[in-house]
C-alpha cells in the first residue's frame, strides 16, 4: 500500500518495578470498610484472646477481623459473623 509504514516497537528488556506498599498501608486500604472472617479452633481462640474464660475445647469458631487484622467479634457460627459485619456496614473480603 502506498504511504503505509510498518513500525516496529522494541520491548524493553527492563521490567518496571512494582510499587512497594507496606503491610500497614495495605491494611489501611480497607480500614473501616473491609473485613474478613477467619475460622479457628477454640484452642487457637483461647491463645489469641486470653481474656476469654472457660471456652470449651474442640469448637470451631469464626473470628471477624478488620482489614488490618484487628479482631472485631468472635462467634460460634459463620452466619453470626457475617451478620455482625453487615450490621457494621462492612464488606467481607475473601482471604485465601
Amino acid at each position: 500500500m502506498e504511504g503505509s509504514k510498518t513500525s516496529t516497537r522494541r520491548r524493553s528488556s527492563k521490567k518496571m518495578a512494582a510499587p512497594i506498599v507496606s503491610e500497614t498501608d495495605l491494611a489501611r486500604l480497607g480500614d473501616g470498610i473491609v473485613a474478613y472472617i477467619r475460622t479457628m479452633s477454640s484452642e487457637e481462640a483461647q491463645e489469641r484472646f486470653p481474656s476469654i474464660d472457660n471456652l470449651p475445647r474442640g469448637l470451631t469458631l469464626y473470628a471477624l477481623h478488620a482489614a488490618d487484622g484487628t479482631p472485631i467479634a468472635l462467634t460460634d457460627t459463620r452466619q453470626a459473623a457475617m451478620s455482625h459485619a453487615l450490621g457494621d456496614d462492612l464488606e467481607i473480603a475473601t482471604v485465601h
